[in-house]
């Protein structure tokens, strides 16, 4: 993800004429990768549930909880969509590092497809806005509460 804000920050804005090179590209592989990965993860997710707080922690903490992990899987999800029409809408061509193009989402100049980019826009600043915030919350239970929720969030044995 973060080599994505990255690639976004740095690319040059897409208007009228833009011509996708390297970053353009880049922007988009990196953004299907995203979408395919966080598919497989939630698909996983379903067969092998895990409580998502443990039980010692407020209501209010456990629901503040699964309500951010929704957002972020639905950030994760529906941004590379909105990225993906809007860039059918300006015809490029988007592929997964050049290995495998996409079908466009949208028709050429479709005014939904213009609309979806700005919406990706805002939602991919909300998306890393809400990231940091997982991230404080991550290191406050670490380094202030240290109640073990950062343990669990990490792969690898923790009993």
């Amino acid at each position: 993800m973060l080599a994505q804000f990255v690639v976004a920050v740095a690319m040059p804005p897409m208007r009228r004429g833009t011509v996708p090179g390297t970053l353009i590209n880049l922007h988009f592989s990196l953004g299907v990768a995203i979408l395919v990965v966080v598919v497989l993860r939630w698909s996983w997710r379903i067969g092998h549930r895990v409580p998502l707080a443990t039980s010692d922690l407020p209501e209010w903490e456990q629901t503040a909880a699964r309500i951010m992990h929704a957002l972020l899987y639905a950030l994760l999800v529906v941004s590379p969509i909105l990225g993906w029409a809007a860039a059918s809408a300006r015809e490029f061509t988007v592929t997964l590092f050049g290995l495998a193009s996409l079908p466009p989402l949208v028709p050429a100049r479709a005014r939904i497809g213009i609309l979806a980019g700005d919406v990706h826009k805002v939602l991919s600043w909300t998306l890393f806005a809400l990231i940091g915030l997982h991230i404080v919350a991550a290191l406050y239970h670490h380094f202030g509460l240290r109640d073990g929720v950062l343990q669990r969030m990490l792969p690898g044995d923790r009993a």
